[in-house]
């Protein structure tokens, strides 16, 4: 009897405060906090605010209001916030959080219901009398759920009165605590409902959750597992930073990525860890990011020492080799012996070889990414290795403990002993050095900005003979921001500036003396979006753009006596510009795509001369028609369109998927070089006139299977690629210091196809990978004019054309301390062209040759062996240190790095050379504080 009157009172006590007369007041508010709000709005009518001080946080109220209904203007203050209100008949403004107070019962809240009568057939959660009459609105608080013991309880979302859904989506970002990064692939699971959702690259997710509470559970590898209790009551955001850890788990950590390889629907892509890569036998004992790259299928080098990398049969210009987002345009020291990427300061190396993010644009082959690692935020660490040829040294230290930290890593070489010992009379006589230098700092500035800094130099010299001196340096420079706009939304502004120059210093005997200097300048900025609409979608989209400035060279006489007429090619100016935009779209739990399209547009710039032909004739100096010039900053020519890129994976099972891809690219700049392989003389030009853009489509096809357990890792994939506009040379090109580089070069058409296998062992006292390539690599140079056609305009190999490719990488672990590596290679010989007889032309004796790249020179192949010996595995002690003891060319093989041909005493003798022709034994030594 008692809870019926209680119940009959509150009906009629709710009953009254619906019929609460609205009220109409204007009011200013300027940025002003919650509680300045409601203070305002007591004064303008008679009203009482009631709410807890926590639960409004650092909301500002910012509007203005005339005459508008006090319901309006609490609806818009509180939009942003959990807050819901509910006005009473005394004029008292109740806040809650979340939860909504109604003045009506739900529908069926009651069994029966006979008109303005209710009868209660039986007990329900709330005590009633046998008969009550119904008024007609009748104010309730939903019930409150409540949680286990130990287990947090978040409330997401505000309660809204037109929404009554059964599920409501969560979305977030998650990070790790200490690090700030964010928690890549980390399951978060409805344990009620088991509904799993995963986080993408950027940390973000979105699940499904049924409206009210729910248990979910957060589980990675590395992290500590939690469990909280959500309690939804609309859409909302919620995100987490959860700590590391203290188990070591590589092995497992290894497994989680390979099941992302299966899953992801990118085609063609290769990621290093830079960690992992310290056991393998490498020339010298320098431990190379991208000579390891070479050993797995799809990327290779023209030869022993090439400077530049071969991908999937393109050119090495083709690249686009990023270090921090800024262009590495020579990724080679000492003669292409060792890459220009310090090992120890790299963090991520990303190599993308089919599907190439939208984001990327102005190459057709390759985007290398590569990332300076972040320093230290708690702690100063040391690392070091000192070997026979170069040292090395890394620093990292925070400079405000837990906010921000610098990495700094310098690299150097004292290499002449070795180049005396070489099987090559003109590098036993020559000397050589190099160094780079590397220093990057990162600033948390907030929960959701940061801002990083990168600098990079690196400098080569080396003197092939006594009278000259060469010289080449790269340098980037690379300023980003990133900010976390919401649980949703991220953004990256990304500034880099990239410079390559080359000099050469000849001393004769002659009077001849000059200087020689060339130079190419980049500056990028890019605005990249990141959106993660739901576990669906997630969108990458922006802008960017690339303002390019090539000097070509200049050559002037070195002091008062030189004969040496002083010569400077006029700069050259190029924009390159894009918009992107790319959708990951999971289709379902079998299908997933990658879709995007990149609009790119290069425009010519002044001030210059640019050269016009007569049409329908071969390009030289007897057809050239006119010299237009431009002024600083005219657009002289417009290239451009739009560049696709599509790949989608299909499931098989867990372990098995099957992907495909299409994109095509253009790119604007190339090199002039007729060497077979990258070298530091190389010279970059700018499409213009009468250089046109190249051009590529690019077809791929993939099976991926990884075994129950994950310890073995199996992938397949073909591709087939088409390329316009490829540039070659006519026989005796002069490409340096030439006015009209036009009238020196081909541009045809090329193709590229392939099919690559992989299969690696990932974890086990036996480990590595056996990699094989079938790649062919043609072009086809075709005119009417016979100066301009090559091989008759058939289909020919290119200098860089490579059928067989095979590696095999293994570690072997004896104990925890003792390991024993090795790295085989084997690769066909490379295309020569080859003299085959001799004619007679009014009495002068001239050498006839074969067809371009008829012939190929011997085949490579190369073991290389290493024992590794590390310290006790202790933890407290003061510094972990490893010895490296390796045999690069432990055969002797005496590969060929080239063949040429040389005319003596009217016989044509053949000569080859090489650069390691015997085993090569080095000790090197590392430790870490």
């Amino acid at each position: 009897m008692k809870k019926g009157i209680i119940l009959i009172f509150l009906l009629t006590v709710f009953t009254l405060s619906s019929q609460v007369k609205e009220q109409r007041i204007s009011i200013n508010f300027r940025n002003v906090s919650l509680v300045d709000a409601f203070n305002k709005i007591e004064k303008k009518a008679p009203f009482k605010f009631y709410y807890l001080k926590e639960w409004l946080g650092e909301t500002k109220v910012l509007g203005k209001y005339k005459n508008a209904l006090v319901t309006e203007v609490l609806d818009q203050i509180l939009k942003k916030t959990v807050l819901n209100y509910y006005i009473t008949s005394d004029n008292k403004i109740v806040l809650t959080r979340n939860r909504l107070i109604h003045n009506s019962l739900p529908i069926g809240f009651f069994k029966t219901i006979k008109t303005g009568v209710v009868k209660v057939e039986k007990e329900t959660s709330i005590p009633v009398v046998k008969t009550v009459e119904i008024p007609k609105s009748i104010p309730f608080i939903k019930k409150p759920v409540l949680a286990n013991r130990g287990v947090e309880i978040i409330r997401v979302g505000k309660e809204s009165k037109n929404q009554h859904n059964k599920t409501y989506q969560l979305s977030g970002y998650i990070k790790n605590t200490l690090t700030g990064k964010p928690l890549v692939n980390l399951v978060i699971r409805s344990l009620d409902k088991n509904v799993n959702a995963v986080t993408n690259n950027e940390g973000f997710y979105t699940i499904t959750l049924k409206s009210g509470e729910n248990l979910v559970e957060l589980k990675s590898i590395g992290v500590i597992d939690i469990r909280k209790k959500i309690i939804m009551y609309n859409h909302g955001t919620l995100s987490f930073a959860l700590e590391e850890g203290s188990e070591m788990l590589d092995e497992v950590v290894i497994a989680a990525s390979k099941i992302n390889d299966i899953k992801s629907a990118v085609t063609g892509v290769t990621k290093i860890e830079v960690a992992k890569i310290k056991n393998i036998p490498l020339v010298l004992g320098e431990r190379d990011i991208l000579k390891v790259a070479t050993t797995l299928p799809g990327i290779s080098t023209a030869g022993e020492g090439a400077s530049g990398y071969n991908v999937r049969g393109g050119k090495t210009d083709q690249n686009l080799i990023l270090l921090d987002n800024g262009v590495l345009y020579n990724p080679s020291h000492f003669f292409g012996i060792f890459s220009a990427i310090n090992p120890f300061t790299t963090g991520d190396v990303t190599i993308y070889k089919g599907s190439i993010p939208t984001e990327f644009g102005g190459r057709l082959s390759s985007v290398f990414d590569i990332k300076t690692k972040e320093g230290n935020l708690e702690k100063f660490s040391l690392e070091g290795s000192f070997g026979p040829v170069t040292s090395n040294l890394t620093i990292e230290a925070p400079v405000i403990k837990g906010k921000s930290s610098i990495i700094a890593g310098v690299r150097g070489t004292y290499s002449d002993w070795i180049l005396k010992s070489l099987d090559n009379a003109s590098l036993s006589k020559s000397n050589a050095s190099f160094y780079d230098v590397i220093l990057k700092y990162k600033h948390k500035l907030s929960e959701k900005d940061e801002v990083s800094a990168s600098a990079y130099y690196s400098k080569d010299s080396y003197s092939i003979t006594s009278d000259s001196l060469f010289n080449y340096s790269n340098r980037v420079l690379s300023l980003e921001w990133n900010k976390r706009i919401n649980e949703k939304h991220k953004m990256d502004l990304i500034f880099a500036n990239s410079q390559y120059e080359f000099a050469i210093d000849y001393n004769g005997k002659a009077n001849k003396n000059f200087a020689l200097n060339y130079k190419v300048n980049e500056n990028h900025l890019k605005l990249r979006m990141h959106y993660f609409y739901d576990n669906k979608h997630s969108f990458t989209y922006g802008l960017s753009s690339r303002l390019y400035t090539v000097n070509p060279g200049s050559l002037l006489p070195k002091g008062s006596t030189s004969l040496i007429s002083p010569l400077t090619i006029p700069e050259e100016k190029g924009l390159e510009s894009a918009l992107f935009l790319s959708d990951k779209y999971k289709v379902n739990d079998k299908i997933s795509l990658n879709a995007g399209v990149r609009y790119s547009l290069f425009l010519g710039l002044g001030a210059g001369a640019q050269r016009e032909y007569a049409n329908d004739t071969p390009k030289n100096e007897s057809t050239l028609i006119n010299t237009l010039q431009y002024g600083n900053n005219e657009v002289y020519k417009t290239y451009g369109g739009p560049e696709f890129r599509v790949s989608g994976r299909y499931l098989l099972s867990p372990t098995a998927s099957i992907k495909a891809g299409v994109n095509n690219a253009y790119q604007y700049i190339h090199t002039l070089s007729n060497n077979t392989t990258l070298s530091p003389t190389d010279t970059w030009k700018l499409s213009d006139l009468n250089i046109e853009p190249q051009h590529s489509v690019q077809f791929s096809l993939g099976y991926f299977k990884n075994s129950e357990d994950h310890l073995y890792e199996f992938s397949m994939e073909g591709y087939y690629k088409k390329l316009d506009n490829m540039l070659d040379y006519k026989v005796g090109a002069e490409l340096l210091l030439n006015t009209a580089i036009e009238t020196e070069v081909i541009q045809g058409e090329g193709v590229a196809y392939g099919l690559e296998f992989l299969i690696r062992k990932t974890k086990g006292k036996l480990n590595g990978w056996l990699g094989y390539s079938y790649s062919r690599s043609l072009i086809k140079l075709d005119s009417k004019f016979n100066e301009e056609r090559v091989n008759k305009g058939n289909l020919f190999p290119s200098n860089f054309d490579k059928p067989h490719d095979i590696s095999l990488v293994a570690n072997y672990k004896l104990t925890k301390r003792y390991s024993l590596s090795t790295n085989f290679a084997y690769q066909t010989g490379r295309p020569v062209t080859y003299p085959v007889g001799k004619y007679i032309f009014n009495g002068t004796e001239y050498v006839s040759y074969s067809n371009r790249n008829e012939f190929r020179i011997p085949d490579y192949y190369r073991l290389d062996i290493g024992f590794n010996i590390e310290g006790n595995h202790k933890i407290k002690k003061l510094a972990h240190s490893f010895w490296n003891i390796s045999i690069y060319n432990v055969l002797g093989r005496n590969n060929p790095y080239s063949v040429f041909f040389v005319t003596e005493n009217n016989e044509i003798k053949a000569y080859k050379s090489s650069i390691f022709s015997v085993p090569i034994p080095t000790i090197t030594y590392n430790i870490k504080f």
